[in-house]
């Protein structure tokens, strides 16, 4: 099974024009070989084989690396750590704090920054509601919220002055609308290798 990961991690970051160090492609494969171990038990994801998981979570998340600036992330309702924990490990430099209400998904979490050894991931067992406005984030990220204008109305008190929220989204909604004060800033088509979905990633901020 490792090798075949290797093979389609490789094959993602190749088309994204990605270079990872040794250890980063490690603990990406790690990260699924825990991910597709613990999912038979917690029901983590509704993906079951490693390697789709690979290309569905792993290369999906690293799609928004470009406009990834950070330094301190917030990934609301993370799930088993997507994409944030993907990003913590890519990128060092971050420091990356992954929010879910699940208690299964947050002990999952734990284990993963526990056995790779990463000391710039923080998991929250927390609902967004409940963070105090001292916990500030200058980039917001979620692949989970169905609504954009709930994503951004239940996390701006813990926006950082001059941040901005990272949406990954499914396919575009024209109804899906933000509240008046807050501005889209981009909208970027993403392509995650392997992977036929359309997806799409939307960028936003306080209008200033």
């Amino acid at each position: 099974m490792i090798a075949q990961l290797e093979t389609r991690l490789d094959e993602g970051l190749n088309a994204l024009s990605l270079t990872l160090d040794a250890t980063a492609r490690e603990r990406l494969v790690q990260y699924v070989v825990l991910l597709h171990k613990w999912n038979r038990a917690y029901n983590l994801t509704a993906v079951r084989d490693p390697n789709a998981m690979m290309t569905r979570h792993v290369i999906d998340s690293l799609t928004i690396l470009p406009w990834v600036k950070g330094p301190r992330i917030l990934d609301v309702g993370s799930g088993p750590g997507l994409p944030g924990m993907i990003l913590a490990i890519v990128r060092p430099e971050l420091q990356v704090s992954l929010l879910d209400s699940n208690g299964k998904k947050v002990r999952f979490q734990k284990q993963v920054v526990m056995e790779l050894g990463l000391s710039n991931v923080t998991p929250l067992h927390e609902r967004i509601e409940a963070l105090s406005e001292d916990q500030q984030f200058d980039q917001i990220t979620s692949r989970a919220f169905s609504s954009l204008n709930d994503f951004v109305s239940l996390s701006r008190h813990v926006l950082a002055d001059g941040g901005e929220w990272l949406a990954m989204r499914g396919r575009v909604d024209t109804d899906d609308v933000l509240p008046d004060d807050i501005e889209q800033i981009g909208s970027h088509d993403l392509s995650a290798p392997g992977d036929p979905g359309e997806r799409h990633l939307v960028r936003a901020a306080l209008r200033r």
